[in-house]
């Protein structure tokens, strides 16, 4: 859990006193791989910060075919924001790709945590604006790169995912097949 307190750390000030605080609210699971932490349809109940490991975040489409929006690694943190502060079904999954060991801060909590340290909702607007921020790089990049060009940026700038995360899986999250990722990778060689 001290992973969690140097990354917060890294953003905001944080006394001893609220160090404990912080751990007392949160609690530690370790998730097998292929285990959920969300499925689609129920009700998101907690953020989830990745202490190690790796997670994918998708939706099934009207094909039936999974189209995965997000992935979170070590030091990251995943959630389905809209189903967690609406308290509304999800229209997610969220997925261990990889064994992991997680911090879970439970909706119930949050705000409670939030007024006893002001400081944490900084901390978390940073973050939720750096996460913005890739989002819509993402999103640019879909309309403006070639499948090609998002693979070699992908590549270039998360080079440890194609290490870790199945191709299959990769090709979901880049908006193409994974024939058309193989043929790209065949290029490369």
């Amino acid at each position: 859990m001290q992973r969690l307190i140097a990354h917060i750390s890294k953003f905001i000030d944080l006394t001893e006193e609220d160090k404990e605080i912080i751990l007392s609210c949160l609690q530690y699971q370790e998730v097998k791989k292929k285990e959920y932490l969300l499925r689609q349809d129920a009700i998101c109940n907690a953020n989830y910060f990745i202490l190690k490991g790796c997670f994918r975040q998708y939706y099934i489409d009207e094909k039936g075919s999974e189209q995965i929006i997000h992935f979170g690694i070590d030091n990251w943190w995943i959630t389905d924001y809209n189903s967690l502060d609406r308290r509304m079904p999800s229209q997610y999954f969220i997925q261990a790709v990889e064994r992991s060991e997680i911090a879970v801060l439970d909706w119930r909590v949050q705000e409670e945590l939030f007024a006893k340290i002001p400081a944490l909702e900084r901390y978390f607007r940073l973050i939720l604006q750096r996460a913005y921020a890739a989002s819509m790089q993402r999103i640019r990049y879909i309309y403006d790169f070639t499948g090609e060009e998002r693979y070699y940026h992908f590549s270039n700038l998360y080079p440890e995912f194609l290490q870790r995360i199945p191709q299959y899986m990769v090709a979901s999250y880049l908006g193409f097949t994974p024939e058309f990722l193989s043929k790209i990778r065949a290029k490369k060689i």
